[in-house]
């Protein structure tokens, strides 16, 4: 099959030692979704389907099996997706709570894994070792309580279990057990019906409403078929001038719908290759946004609607902005921030490059300079000598320059949502770490804050709101919990061990990402530094079932981009937005996405570097003193 892909041509010797087994991923891949022209590209990026092109995990030129494996579970899983899953019909079906459409997600690619799998036993093992590293590397295996554990994952792992016969990996395994007992009792009816069902979607997903009903998740479920066509029908409308982007759209749906083939169809051989994780999958209907299941679907950039009068929080009371160590025992706090130091042990080189870059623009600015030989000022006592050797000769004094340097502080604003456990909190942590000590050299004050809630689903306010009789368009309904992990005057000597409470279980929850950017630029306002930055540091989405359930499912993301245009367009502090796996340019002006920490040292460096001499071309040059020279 590699010899086909080359066709005949004759392979360098000096290729990497890797190019032969990318050759192989890739032509599987492509075998098994029957897209014989599919772009596959590998990258340190995370996996998946973006713009109709697959991304696959970079291969170590050292590959061990187990990592050869992984990587070929990731171009399966994709594969499969491709071959076996109808855009079109998962639209129809999908409901339309938050929580329910992730489980919905995360099931359908349990699905279409399983159908590889019980017909190909390689794909199986494959899957099974992308499974096995992803829950390990997202440390599942530490979760202890059910409030912490995601019920899509564990539901995903029970449909696997029941369609294929294999138990969950076993960093997963506490996860599942501390749902199984519930689901069991609940739908295990329904998750027993689904082997049946496992060759027709459209029959699979009536199956899976069903369960969501059986765990009371069944409430959010969409409209109708031809309720969804009036309502494309009215965004059509109201979209004029976006026909370009219809069209495209259109293209890309009709694209992912000819590549559909059954289950009967998929080829007998092992599979080799990559795809995205099965819970991080986007619908390939929309693969231009590479969206996440779950995550809300997001309007087109440019329309910023006004935020209205409509957005409130129904009680405040229960809301809080605490103290990182006020939420964790130091003993605890200290372990945790050892953890981290591991993460960040590799990154010390980028550490010292960030250090000196940011430097060489920031510090240049307070460098002192003296004007010499003038009539009026300072003694200039190196100058004395001349009037040893010449009494006659007049004095000379000196004076220090004016300088147009502006002090500035800088707030890191984290999101300690769920949807960012595992690698991304990691990833967000790091950042902070390395640009607090960096800017410190450089004598600029950082700020760091995270923004989630104090519960899942609601929390005191929403029981306050059911106490209440449930009153319609309640608001947010969510108990906010706003975290500072370090002032801006406290030393990050001080503070530098708080930021280890990222990677506590149970931390990570909701993100409702308007009122923490209105929060961290009110506090930015009151500061007395001339320049203020903003720095928002999320994966992009705004997320909170319990207010999305009761509330339009754009309510949170028009309030977050309302606050974003009244902080880019009529406020002095400068806003900049880090998107970790997720392009958060369709919310920010200025923005840049990363996927791993290797590259946080470069985006940081430029971004900052963008503004501070976009300052320095609008400042206005001194103005030099009027004075003689003295012969």
């Amino acid at each position: 099959m590699a010899s086909s892909n080359i066709k005949g041509s004759k392979i360098s010797q000096k290729e990497s030692p890797t190019e032969p087994f990318k050759r192989a991923v890739t032509g599987c891949l492509r075998a098994i979704a029957k897209k014989h022209e599919l772009e596959v590209g590998f990258a340190a990026e995370r996996p998946g389907l973006v713009g109709g092109k697959v991304r696959l995990p970079e291969p170590a030129r050292k590959l061990s099996k187990a990592e050869a494996a992984i990587v070929r579970g990731h171009a399966d899983s994709i594969a499969l997706r491709l071959a076996c899953h109808d855009p079109a019909v998962h639209r129809r079906l999908q409901p339309g709570g938050q929580q329910a459409r992730a489980v919905f997600e995360a099931v359908e690619q349990a699905r279409v894994e399983a159908i590889g799998s019980r017909r190909m036993e390689g794909v199986g093992q494959n899957i099974t070792a992308m499974l096995d590293d992803k829950y390990h590397r997202g440390k599942f295996e530490d979760i202890s309580e059910r409030a912490d554990a995601p019920i899509e994952d564990a539901l995903a792992l029970m449909v696997r279990e029941r369609l294929t016969g294999m138990a969950p990996p076993p960093p997963a395994k506490r996860m599942v057990d501390l749902w199984r007992p519930l689901i069991e009792s609940r739908a295990g009816r329904d998750l027993d019906r689904l082997d049946d069902l496992i060759d027709d979607q459209r029959q699979f997903g009536d199956a899976v409403h069903e369960l969501l009903e059986s765990l009371e998740m069944g409430e959010d479920r969409s409209s109708e078929e031809e309720d969804e066509d009036e309502g494309e029908e009215e965004q059509k409308k109201q979209e004029t001038g976006d026909d370009g982007e219809a069209g495209e759209a259109d293209d890309q749906q009709s694209m992912m719908e000819d590549s559909q083939v059954s289950a009967e169809e998929l080829p007998d051989e092992s599979a080799e290759a990559a795809e995205s994780p099965t819970a991080d999958m986007a619908d390939d209907s929309d693969m231009g946004d590479s969206e996440t299941p779950g995550e809300p679907q997001r309007p087109r950039p440019g329309h910023n609607a006004p935020r209205g009068p409509d957005y409130k929080a129904f009680v405040t009371k229960f809301d809080e902005t605490v103290e990182a160590e006020e939420l964790c025992e130091p003993e605890e706090l200290d372990r945790l921030r050892g953890y981290l130091d591991k993460q960040l042990s590799s990154l010390q080189g980028v550490v010292a490059r960030l250090a000196n870059r940011l430097q060489r623009r920031l510090m240049a600015q307070q460098n002192r300079s003296w004007e010499f030989d003038l009539e009026e000022g300072q003694l200039d006592s190196s100058r004395l000598q001349r009037i040893i050797m010449d009494p006659m000769h007049p004095l000379s004094f000196k004076q220090e320059k004016d300088m147009q340097f502006r002090d500035t502080v800088v707030t890191l604003l984290l999101d300690n949502s769920g949807s960012m456990r595992g690698r991304p909190i990691t990833v967000a942590a790091t950042c902070a770490d390395i640009l607090a000590r960096t800017l410190e050299r450089c004598g600029v004050k950082v700020e760091i804050l995270g923004f989630t809630t104090r519960a899942w689903k609601g929390g005191q306010s929403r029981e306050h709101w059911l106490a209440a009789g449930k009153p319609a368009n309640p608001g947010r309904l969510n108990d906010l919990r706003h975290i500072i992990y370090k002032s801006a005057d406290a030393p990050w000597r001080r503070a530098r061990k708080n930021l280890g409470l990222m990677m506590r279980e149970g931390l990570l929850k909701e993100n409702i990402d308007g009122e923490a950017l209105d929060w961290a630029h009110k506090r930015l306002l009151a500061r007395a530094e001339q320049r203020r930055i903003l720095m928002m540091i999320s994966d992009g989405a705004p997320v909170d079932d319990s207010t999305l359930s009761v509330n339009p499912g754009n309510y949170l993301e028009r309030h977050l981009r309302w606050v974003i245009e009244e902080i880019e367009t009529r406020s002095p502090v400068e806003l900049i937005a880090i998107g970790i796996g997720h392009d958060v340019t369709r919310y920010y002006r200025r923005a840049v996405t990363i996927v791993d920490a290797e590259e946080l040292g470069g985006a940081m460096t430029e971004k900052l570097a963008e503004l501070f001499e976009e300052h320095a071309q609008k400042a206005d040059a001194p103005q030099p003193r009027v004075r003689r020279r003295v012969a």
